[in-house]
C-alpha cells in the first residue's frame, strides 16, 4: 500500500520535537506539504495558509494540525471538507461543540478525525489501566506541576481565552486518568486561580467523583520550580499504586513494575494510520468535557499579576 501523503498545518517547536521525527520513522507516511505563518521545514514545499496548500498539492490525503485550539476549527473544516483526513492535536478544539461538529463532518465525507491524546499512549499507561480493572480502588490523586516558564516561554495565546491555561498540560492528566479508571468521573467541586492580567488560569484544585463515591483529587499548577511533577497515584485493595513522570513508570507497593522509553507520538502516528486503513474515527472528548465542567462548576480566585 502506498504512504499516507501528509501535510501538516502550524510549524512549531511541538513538530520539531515530536511530529517530525515520528512521522520520519513510519513508512505509512510521506510529508508532502506544509502551512505555516512562520515555520518552514526543509526540503518541503511550505505554504503561509492552508487554503494555499490545498489548492496547490492535491495529493495531500491527510492533514495533522498543530497550531493552537483557538484556530484549529476552520483549519479543519477546510481539510475535512477538502476530503483529508484530520489529525488534531491536543487538545482538539477550544469547544465542544466545535470538534463534535467536526466529527459530524468527517463521518458525511467519509474521512477519519483523531483526536490526539498523546498521554494515553505513555509507556506504562496500559499496565496500570489493567492492574487498577483487578482491584479495588478506594482513592486517586493526581499531581500534575510544572513550570510554564519552561514548557510555554511567550507563547500569549496559552493565556488567552480558549488557549486553557493550566489545562494545557493538565488536560494530559485528564486523558489518562479517563482512561485508566474502570468508571466515568464526574466534577463535584473546583477552584480555578487566574492571574489578575491573564484570561487562563494558572492553576486549579479539582474534586470528582465516580458512581460508587471513589474520590479523585486533581491538583494543576504551572508555578513548580525544580523537578517537575507528572504522577497519578491511587490506593486500592492490592496497595498503594504510582503511575509517575507523566505515565512512563508504574511501580506498585514501592516497587518499579513497568518502565520503557517515551514513544507517545510514534505510538499517535501509527494509531492514525490505522483509523485511516479502517475508515474510521477516533475522538473521545471525555478530558475536553472535564476541562469544560471545571469552567462552568469552577469558583475563580484571582493571584497576583504573571509576567513570563
Amino acid at each position: 500500500m502506498s504512504p499516507i501523503n501528509l501535510a501538516i498545518v502550524g510549524v512549531g517547536k511541538i513538530v520539531r520535537d515530536q511530529h517530525l521525527p515520528s512521522i520520519a520513522k513510519n513508512p505509512d507516511f510521506k510529508l508532502i506539504a506544509t502551512a505555516s505563518r512562520h515555520g518552514t521545514v526543509e526540503g518541503i514545499p511550505s505554504f503561509t495558509t492552508i487554503d494555499a496548500m490545498l489548492d496547490a498539492v492535491p495529493a495531500i490525503d491527510a492533514v495533522s494540525l498543530c497550531m493552537p485550539p483557538q484556530y484549529r476549527y476552520e483549519a479543519a473544516h477546510k481539510a475535512l471538507s477538502a476530503d483529508k483526513h484530520v489529525f488534531l492535536e491536543k487538545p482538539p478544539g477550544a469547544t465542544l461543540s466545535e470538534v463534535a461538529d467536526l466529527e459530524s463532518l468527517a463521518a458525511s465525507k467519509g474521512v477519519s478525525l483523531f483526536a490526539s491524546w498523546h498521554s494515553r499512549y505513555a509507556a506504562a499507561v496500559e499496565a496500570t489501566k489493567s492492574f487498577l480493572a483487578s482491584t479495588t480502588i478506594k482513592s486517586v490523586h493526581v499531581i500534575w506541576k510544572e513550570d510554564v516558564r519552561h514548557w510555554h516561554p511567550n507563547q500569549d495565546w496559552i493565556w488567552q481565552a480558549g488557549g486553557l491555561g493550566v489545562f494545557d498540560p493538565g488536560i494530559n492528566a485528564l486523558s489518562i486518568v479517563t482512561h485508566i479508571l474502570p468508571k466515568a468521573i464526574f466534577l463535584t467541586g473546583a477552584t480555578l486561580e487566574f492571574p489578575e492580567n491573564r484570561d487562563a488560569p494558572i492553576a486549579a484544585d479539582l474534586h470528582f467523583k465516580n458512581a460508587d463515591n471513589v474520590p479523585v483529587h486533581v491538583e494543576f499548577d504551572w508555578r513548580q520550580t525544580g523537578k517537575q511533577s507528572w504522577d497519578i497515584l491511587a490506593e486500592t485493595e492490592a496497595g498503594h499504586v504510582e503511575l509517575a513522570e507523566g505515565g512512563s513508570k508504574l511501580s506498585i507497593n514501592g516497587e518499579l513494575k513497568f518502565s520503557a522509553p517515551e514513544e507517545e507520538y510514534p505510538a499517535l502516528y501509527r494509531r492514525f494510520a490505522e483509523i485511516v486503513k479502517a475508515g474510521k474515527s477516533d475522538v473521545d472528548l471525555a478530558p475536553l468535557r472535564h476541562v469544560a465542567d471545571a469552567f462552568m462548576l469552577g469558583k475563580r480566585k484571582f493571584v497576583d499579576a504573571f509576567h513570563d
